[in-house]
């Protein structure tokens, strides 16, 4: 097939992403992609491609497949697919231009036919469409739907999905000047950011969000927009499209990798077990180094790269990510006593690593923006990638994630031949866990058997060469993190959430290792198993011993700046074939992270009996830091539990204003609730969060915000004075409330102290 400029881009750049980099993607970089080639989702779950099928073979470049999707019950003969709808031959397809407006203007050259599957198939004269200005309208009955000519993959599906995003985006979200702008970039040989809303008219048909089956199309378009995940991120993605070429820069290295420290809190449902169908559950979900080989030959390290490349004289960055992950989850329901009779009673069952496979969280390689005026940030909209476990049991698992806006902070390279030494993000997804059946080869999906909705932080950290840790005795870090444990001992509480801030020292090394010593002070939010919910604080002294962990990768072994911590035992496994150097390939006993090259900052994953399974980041104690004042993008998680629910918070993209020693919060936060007695999980849901606080920065890099009487924020500031961590706690009842926040600097306050 011939490949022109916009099909090379569109496909190569925005879905699949061009080059990589030598590491942790060693193996993933060489997977093909695997987009689905069947017409319909439903009969081919694909591991390694998004949740939408696409049926574009035998498509000419300036053709596209139209597909209509309704809901049952207006189109009862049509054929199911995913999300309760249904597949139907349109009875009428026309092609037209429009404008904000909601205009129409017959202008578009296009011939209509039928393919051998009976679909409509579009030849478009001038070539498949890239601009959100022109249309394509399904008319079935007396239901009539949109979608946009551009979609990525030339497989356009008009259902409810498609439409909202013209009728309540293009046609409402957008003003004439923002279609302009967008079409200006269209018209501009050298502006990548034309392909968004290509992109994004293919990835809302990634999302898992179910329509009921009695919707009209107008009750279907409601449903969408009161999922505030879904609506975030296609008002996030549309506002993304309108940064124009001026706006956008790339790395400067050709190709950077970093190690992940990957954490996702998780508040969903189950339907797994018929005595506990529609219970709540907590997960919490950790990097790990995945093993190739049981002669560990190969491993798989969690691992972002950015790649920076010209194609037809434009300059180019794209990312991938491809991280490892175990799983722990703890159900949580309000059920009848098993065989007798009595009250209802709240029942807790914990699940361990043991118990779930190890997965893969990794998003579909595409370009991203990286902002050209500091602070810098990476923009784009991720789609992730479906993964199948326990292939080989009765029950086979398959997992779907739904689409996310990346908004990620990085930092300045302190030259023009090197890259960002971070990138640090928080994002929300949601997704299902499926029961799949196996036929031919083929995995069909059968019954939902978890809802997951999941609060993100992806904390990148770029790789060394030859990394050594030495500098770092003596050095005292200030910590924060955030752990959550789920117990099945009768005597504790079922479930603890805890933060925590403070100190950790490094003194000199022993053999292999850097012993050292912590001092926190905590704050801890539990419910026993009578659902009385409590909250306490104190002071935590820990041994936190850390390792430099070496790797095996293509190149050899060597050490890249992947750490490990541990309290008793590193687990450090000597290889046979090595020349007489311990190599790290058992897990310590506090957890695995990493740590930027100039040792500045480390992040780790905490997998610890003691402190639990969650994150932990720390930066190096300053002498003379200066916070600087403005505003911050504020990312994170905020859990809450009253007797009645539990509520997961992930802060969106709320900013803190500093000034002046005061700090004004105020943002968005998708809103997860658990309604223990009914056994009922809602939906994100769009809620506020807005409080006042004085604040105190030491030159240290401490730094304390005190609320109203409600909020406590205590954590560090890095060594640019641009990035904060801070835990957030609310003791008061009857809510009691705790998380951890990443801050970055978005506008510095210019003339600020």
């Amino acid at each position: 097939m011939k490949l022109t400029l916009s099909s090379f881009l569109a496909t190569c750049l925005v879905l699949a992403g061009c080059g990589g980099g030598d590491s942790a993607i060693d193996g993933a970089k060489d997977i093909p992609n695997r987009f689905g080639n069947t017409q319909n989702a439903l009969d081919d779950f694909s591991p390694g491609s998004t949740g939408d099928s696409s049926n574009a073979r035998g498509l000419e470049p300036n053709q596209v497949r139209v597909t209509m999707e309704l809901p049952a019950n207006l189109a009862p003969e049509g054929e199911p697919t995913r999300r309760n709808l249904r597949i139907v031959i349109p009875d009428e397809v026309r092609v037209y231009r429009t404008n904000t407006g909601a205009q129409t203007f017959d202008d578009v050259r296009y011939s209509r036919a039928n393919g051998a599957d009976g679909h409509f198939i579009l030849t478009f004269d001038n070539g498949v469409p890239i601009g959100p200005d022109v249309i394509i309208e399904a008319r079935y009955g007396s239901a009539t739907m949109t979608a946009l000519a551009a979609d990525a993959d030339r497989d356009v599906k008009v259902n409810p999905f498609s439409h909202y995003l013209v009728t309540r985006v293009l046609w409402n979200q957008y003003t004439a000047n923002d279609l302009q702008t967008v079409m200006a970039c269209v018209d501009n040989a050298s502006c990548l950011n034309k392909y968004v809303w290509g992109t994004l008219a293919d990835q809302v048909h990634d999302f898992e969000i179910d329509i009921p089956v009695n919707s009209s199309v107008d009750q279907a378009t409601n449903i969408l927009s009161e999922r505030a995940d879904f609506a975030g991120y296609v008002r996030d993605t549309a506002d993304y499209a309108l940064l124009g070429q001026a706006s956008s820069d790339r790395i400067s290295a050709s190709a950077a990798d970093y190690n992940s420290v990957f954490f996702g809190l998780e508040l969903g449902q189950t339907f797994r077990e018929s005595n506990i169908s529609g219970a709540g559950q907590w997960g919490v979900r950790m990097a790990q180094e995945e093993k190739l080989t049981a002669d560990n030959g190969a491993f798989l390290y969690p691992a972002l790269t950015l790649t920076s490349f010209d194609a037809f004289n434009l300059n180019i960055t794209s990312l991938a990510t491809d991280i490892p992950y175990d799983r722990r989850t703890q159900i949580h329901g309000f059920f009848e006593p098993g065989g007798t009779a009595g009250a209802p009673e709240q029942v807790f069952f914990s699940r361990g690593t043991e118990d779930w496979e190890r997965n893969s969280h990794s998003s579909a390689p595409g370009a991203a923006t990286l902002t050209t005026q500091p602070p810098v940030r990476l923009l784009a909209g991720r789609a992730l990638y479906q993964t199948v476990t326990d292939r080989s049991s009765t029950e086979i698992n398959g997992w779907t994630r739904n689409p996310y806006y990346l908004d990620a902070f990085t930092s300045t390279p302190p030259d023009d031949q090197s890259a960002p030494d971070r990138v640090l993000a928080g994002y929300f997804t949601a997704g299902k866990t499926i029961a799949l059946s196996e036929n031919d080869g083929k995995l069909k999906r059968q019954n939902t058997l978890e809802d997951h909705y999941l609060s993100v932080f992806e904390l990148h950290l770029q790789r060394s060469e030859q990394f050594q840790f030495s500098d770092m005795a003596t050095e005292t870090f200030n910590t924060a993190y955030f752990a959550a444990r789920f117990n099945d001992e009768p005597a504790t509480a079922a479930t603890e959430f805890e933060t925590g801030h403070g100190r950790w020292t490094l003194t000199t090394p022993d053999a292999a290792s850097l012993p050292g010593s912590a001092e926190v002070n905590r704050f801890t939010l539990a419910r026993d198993r009578s659902g009385i919910v409590t909250s306490d604080t104190g002071a935590r002294s820990d041994s936190w011993n850390l390792i430099n962990r070496r790797s095996r990768l293509s190149t050899g072994d060597d050490f890249i700046g992947r750490l490990g911590l541990f309290r008793d035992d590193p687990d450090i496994s000597p290889d046979s074939n090595d020349t007489g150097d311990d190599l790290n390939f058992g897990v310590p006993d506090l957890g695995l992270g990493a740590t930027t090259p100039n040792r500045a900052l480390m992040a780790f994953n905490l997998n610890d009996a003691t402190l639990g399974s969650g994150l932990l980041v720390a930066a190096k104690r300053l002498s003379e830091g200066k916070l600087k004042e403005g505003v911050y993008r504020v990312q994170g998680v905020v859990i809450a539990a009253t007797q009645e629910a539990n509520r997961l918070h992930h802060v969106d993209n709320a900013t803190l204003n500093l000034s002046d020693n005061s700090a004004t919060f105020e943002g968005d936060v998708l809103q997860v609730t658990h309604a223990i007695e009914e056994n009922r999980v809602d939906a994100p849901q769009a809620a506020t969060m807005a409080f006042q606080a004085s604040y105190s920065a030491s030159p240290e890099g401490e730094i304390s915000m005190i609320g109203n009487g409600e909020y406590d924020l205590q954590g560090f500031y890095t060594e640019a004075g641009n990035q904060m961590f801070l835990v957030i706690s609310d003791g008061t009842g009857p809510e009691r409330q705790t998380g951890l926040l990443l801050a970055t600097l978005l506008t510095e306050e210019t003339g600020a102290p």
